[in-house]
């Protein structure tokens, strides 16, 4: 989901930053000036013409644009933020879970390098718009949001050890970077392949997640929990790791 939520954002960024360069620049589009037509009467009694175009800057509705694209950015973090805190509080209550355990500290440095590279991009683009045109204040808003809420989160969860994999008898669940969620229900196959263990569901559904979230003196453990959450005649259990 965070590599889905990322290209949207980046998606979105392409139309922003154009308008924002646009605009910014005072940059006349074609397509989009407005041409008038001026008579002026000449001594002699004859009219000459002249043609003249507005600019962009005159572009009507181009605030709201900004703030639609603004607002959007906004809509779409929110929902990961929230979404990734909420994963974070669920994992954190290691009470309600048969095995509890912070993720590797290789996982654990990956995640905080990849919150820190977000951040920094986002913070810069927000700057970016910004500095091209206060109209896109919204955008620049929402991509510092972007960056802000990656800090914020990086921090908490590595400072406070909550970057966690909760195994319960009904699901999995792994809060980092991202909120992975597996349930137990509707399962058919556990594998291990590479760096990652796979669920197979039926329907042809497949979700994973890598097995370096693991520690390595936790592996055996988790292996054998997991595995005894199985029904061993509907699932079929790799216990290779």
């Amino acid at each position: 989901m965070n590599r889905f939520v990322n290209t949207l954002l980046l998606f979105i960024l392409i139309p922003t930053m154009f308008l924002a360069i646009v605009v910014g620049f005072d940059i006349t589009l074609a397509f989009l000036k407005k041409y008038y037509i001026t008579l002026t009467l000449e001594s002699d009694g004859t009219f000459s013409t002249s043609v003249t175009g507005n600019t962009v800057r005159m572009l009507p509705y181009q605030l709201e644009i900004f703030l639609g694209l603004g607002l959007l950015v906004f809509i779409i973090n929110l929902r990961r933020s929230i979404r990734r805190w909420m994963g974070m509080r669920i994992v954190s209550r290691t009470e309600k879970f048969k095995w509890n355990a912070p993720v590797s500290a290789a996982r654990k440095k990956r995640v905080l390098t990849y919150l820190t590279m977000e951040g920094l991009v986002f913070a810069f683009v927000g700057i970016a718009l910004y500095i091209l045109t206060p109209f896109a204040w919204m955008p620049a808003l929402g991509y510092g949001f972007v960056a802000i809420d990656n800090l914020i989160f990086g921090i908490v969860g590595s400072s406070k050890n909550l970057f966690r994999i909760g195994l319960s008898s009904k699901a999995l669940i792994v809060a980092d970077r991202e909120v992975t969620l597996l349930y137990f229900t509707g399962l058919r196959k556990v594998s291990v392949h590479q760096q990652s263990i796979y669920f197979d569901y039926i329907k042809n559904l497949q979700l994973s997640f890598p097995s370096n979230c693991i520690q390595d003196e936790n592996r055996e453990t988790f292996m054998r929990l997991l595995e005894e959450q199985m029904d061993p005649d509907k699932v079929y259990f790799s216990k290779k790791l």
